[in-house]
């Protein structure tokens, strides 16, 4: 398997942890999501071990670095502009003197929701990384073929 494969790999495994979490906290089960994050660390231990194309010379390293700059660049961004908007709605909670029937503040996200929201975004960001990881080695030319 290559490494981009593999990356992609743990992005569909964290997603899947997500959705176990979920299903974990409706079903109030908390040893369905750790035996779940138990099997998940095993399972990308045994994947990494299938990875063919791990060699580290410099332009894998600049690659590498590259990659998770720009990574943390554009999360950091995304991450924390929805995380204050989510302080500054959940701040709201409670209202006194409560509104009058029929006025209801709007909320976009309950919070138990928000912390779901954030946990997508963290499996995201192994996308995002991915992405960029694809672009660096195009640009510096990981994939060349061209070797005598």
């Amino acid at each position: 398997m290559k490494k981009n494969t593999f990356y992609l790999l743990i992005g569909c495994i964290a997603i899947a942890l997500v959705c176990i979490f979920w299903e974990s906290d409706e079903m109030h089960a908390p040893l369905l999501i750790m035996g779940a994050f138990i099997a998940a660390v095993a399972l990308i231990i045994f994947a990494r071990s299938k990875v063919t194309d791990l060699i580290q010379d410099e332009r894998d390293t600049r690659i590498t670095e590259q990659a998770m700059t720009r990574t943390m660049q554009v999360f950091w961004v995304v991450f924390c502009a929805f995380s204050i908007g989510a302080v500054v709605q959940m701040l709201q909670f409670p209202t006194f003197p409560r509104p009058p029937p029929g006025q209801h503040p709007v909320t976009l996200l309950s919070p138990r929701m928000m912390g779901f929201v954030q946990l997508g975004f963290l499996c995201l960001m192994i996308f995002l990384y991915v992405g960029f990881r694809i672009y660096y080695a195009r640009k510096y030319g990981e994939w060349d073929t061209d070797e005598e």
